[in-house]
C-alpha cells in the first residue's frame, strides 16, 4: 500500500507499521501535508497549516521510534488541532479577527497530552467564530467533502472535513451544544464527547465553561478509544476536571454486544425526524439486537425541555468569557457571535435560575433510565446536512429557532453524560449518524457498543472521493 493510500486508512491500521519501522513519521506526515497543498484549498478544513512544526515533530518521533522508545499508538501519527486550543508553536485565532494575531505561551492540556503521547500536529483546524453557530466573514467556512453544497457542521467542521477527506488521522473538536457531533454526523466520521470534566479544558477558549467538552474525531470507533485514553485524565488546572481513573478503552472493544441493554424512545427517535434518519437509526438498532443486546424502551421525551435554555446559558457565559474584548471590538466580530454577545449582555436571570431546574430535571430522567439500561440509542442530527443555503455562513437566527435543532444533542451537554456519533448509513450521497449515549464515565460502554457496531456494517470504511481522486470504497 503506497503513503498516499496509507493516508487513507486509520490509526489503527498505521501505528505498527510505524511501530514495526515498515513505514516513517517523516514520510508519513509529509504524504499528509502533500494532501493538504493538494485540496484543502478547496475545502478549508485547516486555518493555520504548521508543516515545519510538523516535520520537526516527525523528526523526533522517527528518531525515537528507531532508538526503540515507542510511546504507543499515537507515536508519530499526523493528527490536527481545533483552532480554540492553545498552542505555543502556533497562533490560536478562534476564527476570529479578535485574536488573528494571538499567540499563546503555553499550550491547552489536551494538546500537551498528545504530545507527550508521540502525535504529531499538522496544524489548526477551521471552525466556526469562537465556537457558536457561524463563520467570520475573513473566514471562508469548510466544505463537506461529501457534497460541498451541503452543510459540513457546526463549530468543529474543520476538525471534521479534515478527518473525513483523510487530511489527518484524527482531529480533536469541542462540543457545547452538538459541536463534535453534527460536523461527524454531517461528514460521516466519529466524534466522541467525553463526561464532562473526562477531559480538562485548560486552555481551551471558552464557549460556555459549563457545557463544554473536548473529544476526539476519527475514522473509527478504535481509533476514538485511543484518542481518549490518550487525553483524558484528571487534571488540577481545570476546577472541573474529574478524579476518575482512565480505563484502557482499547482493550474493553469487543465485536459482540451479549448482555448489554440499549435503551430507546421510538416517539424520540422519529418525530420530527426525517425518514431516512429514523429508518436508518432503527435499522442500526436492529443490528445491535443481532449481535447481542437487548432494546428496553425508555420514554425520552422530558429532555427536550432543556433545550429551552441553551441559547440564554451559553450567550451569559460567553459575555462574562469576551468581557475583556466586548465591547470595545465588537465590530471585529462577525454578526452571528456579535448577536450572541449582545443578548448575552441582556438575557434575563430568570432564564438561567430556570435552567437549573430543568437541568436537574433532565439528569433524573437519565438517572432513571440508566437503572434500566447501559447505552441509549438515537439519532445524532434530526435530517441529513442541509443545503448550505438553509444556514448561511452569517446567519443570525432568533433565539426561539434554536432549541428545535438541539433536541438530540444539547441535553447531553448540561447532564454531562459521554455520547458517541457513528456512521450509520447514507441518504443519496450525505452520511447519516447513529448516536449511543452512555451513564457518567460510561465511555468504555458506548465505545463497545460502536466498535461491535462498525465490526458489523461497512459504513465507516467509506471514504470520500476529492475532485479527480478516486478512493474506492472501503480501500483501507
Amino acid at each position: 500500500m503506497s503513503l498516499e493510500q496509507l493516508c487513507h486508512a486509520t490509526i489503527v491500521e498505521v501505528a505498527p507499521l510505524l511501530e514495526q519501522k515498515k513505514i516513517s513519521p517523516v514520510e508519513l506526515t509529509q504524504a499528509m501535508l502533500g494532501r493538504i497543498d493538494k485540496y484543502d484549498s478547496v475545502l478549508h478544513s485547516y486555518i493555520t497549516p504548521t508543516a515545519d512544526n510538523a516535520l520537526a515533530q516527525a523528526r523526533q518521533a522517527e528518531a525515537e521510534i528507531q532508538k526503540g522508545e515507542y510511546r504507543g499508538p499515537l507515536h508519530g501519527v499526523p493528527l490536527a488541532l481545533k483552532d480554540l486550543l492553545y498552542t505555543r508553536d502556533a497562533r490560536t485565532t478562534c476564527a476570529s479577527a479578535v485574536l488573528k494575531n494571538w499567540g499563546p505561551d503555553y499550550n491547552a492540556t489536551a494538546v500537551d497530552k498528545l504530545y507527550q503521547a508521540g502525535a504529531i500536529s499538522l496544524g489548526k483546524l477551521s471552525m466556526t467564530e469562537f465556537a457558536q453557530g457561524g463563520y467570520h466573514p475573513d473566514i471562508p467556512p469548510p466544505k463537506n467533502p461529501w457534497n460541498p453544497n451541503h452543510w459540513s457542521g457546526l463549530s468543529s467542521s474543520g476538525s471534521a472535513v479534515a478527518a473525513a477527506a483523510s487530511l489527518c488521522f484524527g482531529a480533536l473538536g469541542t462540543d457545547t451544544g452538538g459541536s463534535i457531533r453534527y460536523p461527524a454526523a454531517a461528514c460521516g466520521v466519529v466524534g466522541l464527547k467525553p463526561t464532562y470534566g473526562r477531559v480538562s479544558r485548560y486552555g481551551a477558549f471558552p464557549l460556555a465553561e459549563s457545557l463544554d467538552h473536548i473529544g476526539p474525531m476519527t475514522r473509527s470507533v478504535a481509533d476514538a478509544a485511543i484518542l481518549l485514553e490518550a487525553i483524558a485524565g484528571y487534571d488540577p488546572m481545570d476546577p472541573t476536571s474529574l478524579k476518575a481513573p482512565v480505563p484502557h478503552y482499547s482493550d474493553k472493544l469487543k465485536d459482540h454486544l451479549a448482555g448489554v441493554r440499549v435503551g430507546v424512545d421510538e416517539r424520540y427517535c422519529s418525530e420530527n425526524v426525517a425518514p431516512e434518519v429514523a429508518a436508518a437509526v432503527m435499522t442500526a438498532i436492529d443490528t445491535l439486537v443481532e449481535l447481542g443486546a437487548k432494546v428496553v424502551p425508555l420514554n425520552l421525551y422530558e429532555l427536550i425541555e432543556i433545550c429551552d435554555y441553551w441559547y440564554p446559558v451559553t450567550a451569559a457565559e460567553a459575555a462574562a468569557a469576551h468581557s475583556a474584548f466586548y465591547p470595545t471590538q465588537a465590530d471585529s466580530y462577525g454578526p452571528t457571535f456579535r448577536a450572541l454577545l449582545e443578548w448575552g449582555h441582556t438575557c434575563s436571570a430568570l432564564d438561567i435560575t430556570r435552567s437549573i431546574a430543568a437541568k436537574t430535571k433532565a439528569g433524573q430522567v437519565l438517572e432513571n433510565a440508566y437503572a434500566k439500561v447501559d447505552v441509549i440509542a438515537c439519532p445524532t442530527m434530526a435530517m441529513p446536512a442541509p443545503p448550505v443555503e438553509a444556514f448561511p455562513p452569517d446567519m443570525v437566527a432568533p433565539p426561539e429557532a434554536i432549541p428545535p435543532l438541539l433536541h438530540f444533542t444539547a441535553p447531553f451537554n448540561f447532564t454531562g453524560h459521554p455520547t458517541l456519533s457513528l456512521p450509520c448509513g447514507f441518504a443519496g450521497d450525505l452520511p447519516l449518524s447513529l448516536q449511543l449515549i452512555g451513564d457518567h464515565c460510561g465511555e468504555s460502554e458506548i465505545l463497545q457498543v460502536g466498535y461491535a457496531y462498525e465490526q458489523a456494517t461497512e459504513w465507516h470504511k467509506q471514504r470520500p472521493a476529492l475532485l479527480t481522486e478516486q478512493v474506492p470504497s472501503g480501500a483501507c
